[in-house]
């Protein structure tokens, strides 16, 4: 009986922690006014520089919160934006954000048969996986795995992550933006890294422009 009344104990502390730790999207919203100069006041931001992060993953949002803070992710803009963030805060951002819906964008024609290819099969040759393994065949995504909704986000924030993720995990090129925060392990490739390494600059325009154009 003892042993049960302890076990209830633990499951009642384990289930309020995370309580106490799950973001609230109401307190969020109150918190995400300095987010929508960038953003948007939904998360679908206009200016293609900044990604769409309505419908996002928390758990992804959260992650990538967290890098910046820590150095990890590299941006001086969002370094300075989340530095007073405690966790909290940054859970709450999280699910109100999440809780938003996406707008789709549009793919160029021209390119969309090329990028569905690679979205949905990938490039056997070079072994270039396909995107749907992690995100998707709708591009929703993985919340729990941390693997990031890709549906209708702008295509040239994606061609400008992947080409950095690129630069990462390539030692011949000589690139202004390094992205490494896809693994914890400094001295392995990281998914990304190791994906987008073996993908030309057509390639990488083709399936992020078919990405834009995904409605989840």
């Amino acid at each position: 009986m003892k042993s049960l009344r302890l076990v209830a104990l633990l499951l009642v502390g384990f289930f309020a922690a995370n309580a106490h730790a799950a973001g609230d999207a109401a307190a969020g919203k109150a918190k995400s006014a300095v987010c929508a100069a960038c953003h948007n006041a939904d998360g679908n931001s206009t200016l293609t520089d900044y990604p769409k992060i309505a419908g996002q993953g928390a758990p992804y949002l959260v992650k990538q919160m967290k890098d910046y803070k820590s150095g990890a992710r590299e941006d001086a803009i969002m370094a300075g934006m989340v530095a007073a963030l405690s966790e909290q805060d940054m859970e709450d951002l999280a699910a109100y954000f999440s809780s938003q819906k996406i707008q789709r964008g549009a793919a160029d024609p021209e390119l969309a048969e090329a990028g569905e290819r690679l979205f949905r099969g990938g490039n056997i040759e070079t072994g270039v996986p396909a995107c749907t393994g992690c995100h998707g065949p709708a591009g929703d995504g993985v919340a729990a795995a941390k693997f990031p909704a890709l549906a209708g986000q702008h295509a040239e924030y994606i061609e400008r992550e992947l080409k950095a993720f690129r630069a990462a995990g390539r030692d011949d090129l000589d690139a202004e933006r390094y992205r490494k925060n896809d693994t914890d392990d400094e001295d392995a490739l990281g998914m990304m890294q190791a994906t987008a390494a073996k993908m030309t600059d057509r390639e990488i325009r083709a399936v992020a422009s078919y990405i834009s154009g995904l409605s989840k």
